[in-house]
């Protein structure tokens, strides 16, 4: 991690490409963040922060992809989100002022901002378009959890890779050739499902065989979004 002043980006700019959550901030407030935020770039496999330790702010992405995930009492990963320009990460804590209820990993190199956690309370306090922004936010983010507690309870582990990959086609996009536009190695698609690396190495062999998709190490290209629907019964 280093910094290299020339590429520090600006925050008026950086908010309007992604429509990210300081959009609606005065141009006064804009300069204060402007000043105060530390930006930092990590290289695939750094922390930026871990489960159960304090931390004095929050992250904003302004490129690359970032893995939030909780670590259960085997040690293994179960991912939650992931972040990407505009997004902003460990927020929750600084409001609810306890230690960080998740851990964050880079999984493809990026550009952050780390914004101390009285630049955050203070725009709360002081803009109230800004506060019902991030209680949006928060409300839409606890809705996309509740939603995968209810697939984990109702759905099997086929319906919900078929619903991982829909779910990765809309947020990442496909490249020319239909490749999925984010790379992750079969651990993590399992962390993300919550199941096992043997059970989403069989099941996107099948859903190969089937010719729903083609695998290429990592990248997986997606032939049949209709097939991985009806799998899914995303709409059911």
């Amino acid at each position: 991690m280093k910094q290299q002043e020339n590429n520090i980006p600006l925050c008026a700019k950086c908010s309007l490409e992604s429509n990210g959550i300081f959009r609606n901030l005065t141009s006064e407030e804009t300069d204060l963040l402007n000043f105060e935020k530390d930006f930092r770039q990590y290289k695939r496999g750094d922390i930026l922060y871990r489960e159960g330790n304090r931390i004095s702010g929050f992250f904003c992405i302004n490129n690359g992809i970032i893995k939030v995930f909780k670590t259960g009492f085997d040690g293994k990963e179960q991912i939650i989100r992931f972040a990407r320009k505009g997004d902003i990460i460990a927020y929750r804590s600084v409001l609810s002022n306890e230690l960080a209820c998740t851990s964050a990993k880079v999984i493809e190199d990026c550009n952050v901002c780390f914004i101390p956690s009285e630049i955050l309370i203070s725009f709360i306090k002081t803009n109230s378009t800004f506060a019902l922004d991030l209680i949006k936010l928060a409300c839409h983010e606890l809705g996309e959890a509740n939603s995968f507690i209810t697939d984990i309870a109702q759905k099997t582990v086929r319906e919900r890779l078929a619903e991982i990959l829909l779910l990765l086609v809309n947020d990442f996009g496909l490249d020319n050739e239909k490749y999925l536009k984010i790379s992750l190695t079969r651990e993590e698609l399992a962390n993300i499902v919550g199941t096992a690396t043997e059970s989403v190495i069989r099941l996107l062999s099948e859903f190969k065989a089937d010719k729903l998709v083609e695998l290429t190490g990592r990248k997986i290209k997606i032939l049949d979004i209709k097939g991985l629907e009806k799998i899914s019964n995303v709409y059911n």
